[in-house]
């Protein structure tokens, strides 16, 4: 799912990539020369895009070269970006409070769309938010992981939200939104107010906040196929490091040449809608994997490859099966106890591990009882937002059945999250990820909260994205079935409990070392 998603929100910036280079260095898209110009083929109606494919192959070589010289490009053009959206902030803010703010003198008020409108709106750009997921793919690269992730997401999130509003108040601020035009928002609102040259300035960082996305878009995916290689799920190739550059090279070239293709052949607006889909979804599996982690967390984890050899020796073996307990006489064999005080001692002993047992099995079988409620109010959880968001979502159903179903769904919703609130969370959950990482907070209101909006976003996205979609997933679903269930890591790995997995990798470390 995650590939998908980038491969298209690469693709999808492409064009814009396109026309934003045309306009910029050659004066516009009739300008250019003939092998880099739009064509229509005929009778197909496909309208192909070489400039935008030939991008998409000079970011790829770049990032082939190394992580250090892309880094350096990715700070770069950063820092022009981040100096543009500043320019249009502070001087588009002073052109606004000297005329007013007369973009925001509407009869319609500040919601001409309703909210209906946002929130679909919102659903097509959803994909901004897709560059954290750039930032925990890389985690190889960087010296301390468990801390600084979670902070750059945090940080990066925080700072691109602020700027990214910010230029979107001042520029429907500026000039009506109807006034704007759909090519080129900001350089015409500027031009709209007598500001020519601000259009060169803007365009300059236009065209390098897409060169951002795009190498943003195109580094975490090549280190996706790498570990899903690992694992099985690919062809060994896709995880060779090159011994130079220490960058998988063959799965850049790989994944530029087909987001080349896809920019190449395919529509911005289709590949924009897909790109929505496919990142909602994967916002969603992870917050339902997060409920799924803290309440009902497996109860076996695989082992390492490289310490499935271990599990043979005697400091590592774990019978599972086996919950006997031993009572050793505590003052040895040649204590001195009368017939009548050994009786006395087996009798209490076998009283004791009795009641103990039972005390045991009492608890386990709570665990069981918890761990299925959990299970299902999860499940009940997801039904209730699916019955909810849609029945919200959609208007041309009769007003009675549309108030019963959002009725119902919110009843169920609502219920099952407050059984999840009141249970115990699993402590098996401890022992996944490592210790001083982060951890989600606001178990489980926040996950829950996740999912609600995903969802209701998702359910108002077109029929014909979804299936395209779908297409996609389909594919994704067949190599899965054909090859990477079969040559799966974990088809023959060995799996230990999972309350005693930290201690056999702590065991195991000291044996290694």
């Amino acid at each position: 799912m995650v590939l998908i998603i980038y491969l298209f929100h690469l693709s999808w910036f492409k064009p814009l990539v396109s026309l934003v280079f045309q306009a910029l260095f050659f004066g516009g898209q009739d300008n250019l020369p003939s092998y880099l110009a739009r064509h229509s083929i005929p009778g197909l109606g496909i309208v192909v895009d070489p400039c935008a494919a030939v991008l998409i192959l000079v970011v790829t070589l770049l990032l082939c070269i190394g992580i250090k010289e892309s880094s350096f490009a990715q700070t770069v053009v950063t820092t022009v970006n981040v100096f543009g959206m500043l320019f249009i902030i502070i001087v588009g803010g002073y052109l606004a409070f000297k005329t007013e703010w007369i973009g925001y003198e509407l009869p319609s008020g500040y919601f001409p769309f309703g909210v209906n409108g946002m929130l679909a709106g919102s659903a097509v750009v959803f994909f901004s938010f897709i560059g954290f997921d750039v930032v925990a793919s890389t985690a190889e690269e960087v010296k301390n992981p468990q801390r600084d992730l979670p902070l750059g997401i945090g940080v990066a999130l925080s700072i691109c939200c602020i700027l990214y509003m910010l230029v979107s108040v001042v520029i429907v601020g500026l000039v009506p939104y109807y006034a704007l035009d759909p090519d080129t928002p900001i350089s015409s609102a500027f031009a709209s107010h007598g500001m020519q040259w601000a259009v060169y300035i803007i365009t300059t960082g236009a065209v390098t906040a897409l060169c951002a996305s795009l190498m943003g878009s195109l580094l975490p995916q090549p280190r996706m196929f790498m570990a899903m290689a690992r694992d099985g799920l690919l062809p060994s190739f896709f995880s060779d490091i090159n011994a130079r550059t220490q960058v998988p090279v063959k799965s850049t070239v790989i994944i530029g040449i087909l987001a080349a293709a896809l920019a190449f052949f395919m529509d911005v607006s289709q590949l924009a809608g897909m790109v929505s889909v496919g990142t909602l979804l994967a916002f969603t599996s992870v917050a339902v994997s997060v409920l799924v982690l803290r309440y009902v967390p497996p109860n076996e984890v695989p082992l390492q490859p490289s310490l499935q050899q271990l599990i043979d020796s005697p400091s590592l073996q774990f019978n599972s099966d086996s919950q006997e307990i031993v009572y050793q006489n505590p003052k040895g064999s040649h204590s001195n106890y009368d017939l009548s005080q050994h009786l006395l001692d087996n009798i209490g002993t076998s009283i004791g591990c009795m009641l103990l047992r039972k005390h045991m099995a009492q608890g386990e079988h709570n665990e069981q009882k918890r761990r299925k409620i959990a299970a299902w109010n999860i499940a009940l959880v997801c039904v209730g937002v699916f019955v909810l968001a849609s029945a919200a979502s959609v208007e041309n159903i009769p007003s009675i059945l549309r108030f019963t179903l959002c009725t119902v769904g919110g009843a169920i919703f609502l219920c099952s999250l407050i059984v999840l609130a009141c249970l115990a969370q699993d402590n098996a959950r401890h022992s996944f990820g490592h210790s001083g990482g982060f951890v989600c907070p606001f178990v489980p209101f926040l996950p829950v909260a996740c999912i609600l909006v995903n969802t209701y976003l998702l359910v108002n996205l077109g029929a014909g994205t979804w299936f395209r979609v779908s297409i996609w997933l389909l594919i994704g679903a067949l190599v899965y079935l054909f090859y990477g269930r079969t040559h799966s890591s974990l088809k023959n790995a060995v799996y230990v409990p999972t309350a005693h997995a930290d201690e056999i990798y702590r065991t195991s470390s000291d044996l290694l070392a």
